[in-house]
């Protein structure tokens, strides 16, 4: 049982990489990025696909090189999510990529050279259909736009992000997205918010650099989730050094919590106290284990006394409130007669909820 979002969107042009809407109207994208050696193409198909799997939409490989670019022409041809060519400086990878049928150039124009490279990028671009994002990095701004804000602050991450944007708009190229990112949370949502008032293209968003799985998540949580509430927001990716899955997974656990978009089962389930009938924590452990193949959205709540079970249990789809040995059922928030055996919980709960998927499922098909 999902609410809708209160949210509302800001409106911004609609771009397309690959197969995938981004901006408008659009679902907002998930997105992540290899960290195998793209030379070695075995492994980052198989990294690839690991990401698609876990739910991407769109999926980033640094091409640094002319045989990471040869390298990328076979990863296209094995995998079919819409990847995004990560490029700087060298405008000729650019154009080799392009011809290998990339799905989307993350290349920054001011970084690639005269005027003449910069054109001959667009104009690719624009004969193959091909986006561009701008991404501009708070570690990385201009030596001249250090020189002049002394220190990374948000008029200067957008003063860098619109160097880039006048240049492709001069050469009346208007299919981009930008991202404005830094490591410290206050300067990458003061960023985002002075852009958003500037331009109409998407926006990508994330936290870069933002830590470790647990750090990185909570980070990306706290700034990602300020901006996605405030309407800001076309696609994101989640930055963590960490398994690029992991990144996908946290990336709709945000969207999720925020009522945006639903990607498999939205778990509500109470810390544990001495109330507690069953092991509530071992028993979530093993249920998210175990039900990470679904992709519905739905929501199921553990919760392990009568305290808070049936009032959590009557807005999930499938509830259970703790009791002694036997803990209460609730189907769409309707008490059951089958009450569940404490002593196989986590085997019982698991079975109700894919048989009410697989029920539902059978409804909606009639």
């Amino acid at each position: 049982m999902f609410s809708e979002s209160p949210i509302q969107r800001r409106k911004s042009k609609q771009i397309k990489v690959g197969n995938v809407l981004v901006g408008g109207d659009a679902p907002i994208s998930v997105q992540s990025m290899t960290n195998t050696l793209t030379t070695d193409v075995a492994a980052t198909v198989k990294q690839i696909e690991a990401i698609q799997q876990a739910g991407a939409d769109i999926v980033r490989v640094s091409v640094p090189t002319m045989d990471a670019a040869e390298a990328f022409k076979l990863i296209k041809q094995q995998t079919s999510i819409p990847l995004v060519a990560d490029i700087h400086f060298d405008y000729r990878i650019a154009l080799k990529v392009a011809e290998y049928g990339v799905d989307c150039l993350r290349i920054n124009p001011g970084n690639i050279g005269n005027e003449q490279r910069i054109r001959s990028v667009v104009d690719c671009a624009k004969d193959k259909g091909i986006p561009i994002r701008i991404g501009v990095n708070g570690g990385s701004l201009e030596k001249d736009i250090q020189e002049k804000y002394h220190e990374p602050v948000p008029e200067a991450l957008v003063e860098s992000a619109m160097r880039h944007v006048d240049i492709l708009d001069r050469m009346n190229f208007d299919q981009f997205k930008v991202s404005v990112k830094a490591s410290n949370v206050f300067l990458a949502v003061g960023s985002y918010r002075l852009l958003a008032q500037q331009i109409e293209q998407p926006l990508h968003l994330g936290i870069t650099e933002a830590g470790g799985f647990r750090s990185g998540a909570v980070k990306s949580a706290v700034g990602l989730g300020m901006l996605l509430a405030e309407g800001i927001g076309d696609t994101l990716r989640i930055s963590l050094a960490a398994d690029p899955v992991e990144e996908v997974k946290v990336g709709f656990d945000i969207l999720k919590s925020l009522g945006i978009r639903s990607r498999g089962i939205n778990f509500i389930a109470c810390p544990s106290c001495s109330r507690q009938e069953f092991d509530v924590v071992n028993t979530m452990n093993a249920l998210e284990e175990r039900l990470e193949d679904i992709i519905d959205p739905m929501t199921v709540s553990v919760i392990g006394c009568v305290v808070n079970g049936p009032g959590e249990a009557l807005v999930s789809d499938v509830g259970l409130a703790g009791a002694k040995t036997r803990s209460g059922l609730y189907v769409n928030g309707e008490r059951q007669k089958l009450r569940i055996n404490n002593d196989n919980i986590v085997d019982e709960l698991e079975s109700q909820v894919r048989q009410y998927l697989s029920n539902r499922i059978k409804v909606t098909n009639l």
